[in-house]
């Protein structure tokens, strides 16, 4: 991954030709991180969250170095997903981010807040501010992939994250409601306007599959992410039921435990993707 210049929105989008090139904090000159990705949907509710997090878990089991950003300020939930509850550590360098028991480096206020259900009632340029020292300030260390779990919306930390972080490259994740896509379609036309790579989309939610007879119901509607998918001209990686097996998990902080063939499926199709771009 290439150095983004000051006036840079990524480092896909720079030239190398900037007259200004920003110093790096101790904590940068200390990690190298080789790809970082964006997960965004624009829509709240549609599980980006814990896409982000098997996303993690399955790279880490191909034998990657991976790191999550929880860019989610006021709705984190990267720790709980992980069962995380330690408090972020602190060099003369940088922040340290906490791991997970597979090795996992992970980095949200909420792990830097006395109770994880303590609200943070701030406003959009302090969260921004916040999101930025992410990137500058913490000491990632060796890393493959970095994921950013982006909030819902197009504003300011969506903004922050393009224009200060080098992003090489955008998952969407979106759900069969054609309100849900309406809304993606949003987070799409803004990662174009940034010049942001799309390594692909995820359909969410697809439906729930009997476990007795393996029948399909599709409870928000027919699936229609791959045709949304080539619509926007994005790689569709695939759809994901929702499961009552990955849910408990979540809320239990195991994700670590949980195994889908249809994810790890969705994992080398965006490890393809990636080895193209």
């Amino acid at each position: 991954m290439s150095d983004a210049c000051s006036s840079c929105s990524s480092a896909s989008s720079c030239s190398g030709d900037c007259s200004s090139v920003p110093v790096k904090t101790k904590a940068q000159e200390a990690s190298k991180v080789k790809k970082v990705i964006a997960v965004m949907s624009g829509k709240g509710g549609v599980g980006k969250s814990s896409v982000t997090a098997m996303l993690a878990v399955n790279f880490r089991r191909q034998g990657y170095q991976v790191g999550v950003l929880d860019a989610d300020i006021t709705g984190p939930s990267i720790p709980k997903i992980f069962g995380r509850k330690d408090t972020a550590g602190a060099s003369e360098i940088g922040l340290l981010p906490v791991e997970t028991e597979t090795g996992i480096k992970l980095m949200s206020l909420n792990l830097m807040i006395p109770n994880e259900d303590d609200p943070v009632v701030w406003r959009g340029p302090v969260i921004s501010q916040l999101v930025r020292q992410y990137w500058t300030d913490v000491v990632w260390g060796e890393l493959d992939y970095l994921l950013i779990d982006l909030p819902p919306g197009t504003g300011d930390v969506p903004i922050s994250v393009f224009q200060s972080i080098p992003v090489d490259g955008v998952v969407i994740v979106t759900s069969p409601q054609q309100l849900a896509n309406m809304v993606v379609r949003k987070a799409i036309k803004m990662v174009r306007m940034f010049k942001a790579n799309f390594y692909g989309l995820i359909e969410n939610m697809a439906y729930v599959e009997c476990p007795e007879c393996k029948h399909k119901i599709e409870v928000f509607g027919k699936p229609r992410g791959k045709e949304e998918a080539e619509n926007n001209n994005i790689p569709f990686l695939g759809e994901l039921p929702l499961d009552p097996e990955l849910a408990g998990l979540a809320d239990a902080g195991e994700i670590e435990k949980y195994y889908s063939p249809r994810f790890e499926a969705i994992s080398q199709a965006l490890s393809t993707e990636l080895a193209k771009l």
